[in-house]
């Protein structure tokens, strides 16, 4: 690594890594493919909630997105040239399943059959994310995830996609972020659906495990050398003070935001004193679905971003907890704190609580307010320097034991970013929402040269 591109001395190289370590960039469908209504793809959660006023900042909506579905040959020479030898993308469900009897689209199919084959002629090892929030409108109609109907529509999705590409894709993650799904789509109603309901949102919640869990014997039975996990968002967690209400609600909070997804993955059921706090509101359990939810799994994804800072709050029910905006110190232009070493200390927590087997950094990235130079450059230092730390606190946690095999840096391009619309970015590669150009940011090409060796 040339010294131009290593930011200081104690900078990570890619030498301190296994020679086996995949290292790639993740990307989601609706955020950059666009062709919202080419190919017979049909209505999503996203594209209703982007049409419903007010729901997205900008006003704007991902029917174009980075134009990924025309223009992917160029973005898998980005990566290539990059040097990643992994990438992980999501797959359209309103590609696939358009509600004609029920048949997969075989468009939808020869499209990421095309995809898949783009990737490995590139050398990039395709990991597949099956569910990463658009989920098709017309399931939405009939209750979405709140109805169990989900959970058989998603099997079949799951088959179709695995019969499809099983001979090429071995790496499959079957929901990206549950909590993100459940509690930001169905609780706090600030992504599609849209819904505020404590217990719509844990009934999803639910209903999502179980698609997991009944899913991935389908996979596997399909694709006989599978490797089979699920995406969580987790935060590390800190009290806003030492007194003992802010101690408790930090407890409180983490049997939502931590111990409610994973405790069932890995056969302890749901966390009994959050059940308590919940009552009614829990979900309705079928006989079967904990011990399916519990499936064994071949790796987990982890995706983080900041530590999240808990206070106690008695007008918050059920839970009587608040999460405190960051207010000092450094922060995203998403208002999250960079704190790089809650990145080790999570991944520690997750393998001593759990051993869950190898790990992958899913998910981890920042955005900035980038502008392009005079000269063409996006100089974004803090997203280089964001990626420098994160992976120097990854180095720390691998080299305490804790076995990951793998990062994927978010995103490879800027993209629709959700309720933010296309008002932030957190791409290593700047996309020109007009014309569509593609540029490599300096921490895109840092993380070049670190791959590189350079």
């Amino acid at each position: 690594m040339t010294t131009a591109n290593r930011p200081n001395s104690a900078a990570p190289q890619r030498s301190d890594f296994a020679s086996d370590f995949l290292w790639g960039c993740a990307t989601s469908s609706y955020q950059i493919e666009g062709a919202g209504r080419e190919d017979g793809r049909v209505e999503s959660i996203w594209d209703r909630f982007a049409a419903t006023p007010g729901c997205v900042k900008d006003g704007s909506n991902g029917l174009v997105a980075c134009d990924h579905y025309h223009r992917w040959p160029e973005d898998f020479d980005i990566a290539k040239d990059m040097g990643l030898n992994a990438y992980r993308f999501s797959i359209a469900w309103p590609r696939i399943y358009t509600g004609e009897q029920g048949r997969p689209n075989q468009k939808g199919l020869d499209f990421y059959s095309r995809l898949v084959d783009g990737m490995l002629e590139r050398g990039l090892q395709p990991w597949a994310t099956l569910y990463h929030w658009d989920l098709p409108q017309s399931l939405q109609d009939i209750g979405g995830w709140e109805n169990r109907a989900t959970i058989d529509a998603f099997v079949d999705f799951a088959d179709a996609m695995s019969r499809t590409l099983g001979d090429r894709i071995k790496h499959w993650i079957t929901h990206n972020e549950p909590w993100c799904t459940a509690i930001i789509g169905n609780y706090e109603g600030w992504h599609a659906p849209g819904n505020t309901s404590l217990k719509t949102a844990l009934q999803v919640a639910h209903n999502v495990l179980v698609s997991h869990g009944k899913a991935t014997p389908v996979i596997r039975a399909n694709v006989p050398d599978a490797q089979v996990g699920m995406a969580v968002s987790l935060h590390p967690l800190r009290a806003a003070s030492s007194s003992p209400e802010d101690q408790a609600a930090k407890e409180r909070h983490d049997g939502l935001r931590y111990r409610w997804f994973l405790d069932p993955l890995f056969g302890r059921g749901y966390p009994q004193a959050t059940l308590d706090l919940v009552k009614d509101a829990g979900p309705v359990v079928e006989a079967g679905d904990m011990e399916a939810i519990a499936v064994k799994t071949d790796f987990m994804g982890v995706n983080y971003y900041f530590p999240e800072v808990v206070a106690d709050d008695p007008t918050h029910a059920p839970f009587r907890t608040r999460v405190l905006p960051t207010l000092d110190g450094e922060i995203t232009a998403m208002g999250w704190p960079v704190a790089p070493e809650g990145l080790s200390e999570l991944l520690t927590r997750i393998e001593s609580d759990y051993h869950p087997g190898p790990m992958y950094v899913t998910e981890n990235g920042s955005a900035f307010d980038d502008t392009v130079g005079p000269d063409g450059e996006v100089n974004d230092v803090q997203r280089r320097d964001y990626l420098v730390r994160h992976l120097a606190s990854l180095k720390d946690a691998i080299d305490n034991g804790v076995p990951v095999k793998g990062y994927f840096a978010w995103s490879l391009l800027d993209n629709f970013e959700w309720a933010e619309g296309y008002l932030k970015r957190f791409g290593l590669v700047h996309i020109d929402y007009d014309t569509q150009q593609r540029r490599l940011k300096n921490s895109g090409k840092w993380y070049r040269a670190f791959l590189r060796q350079e």
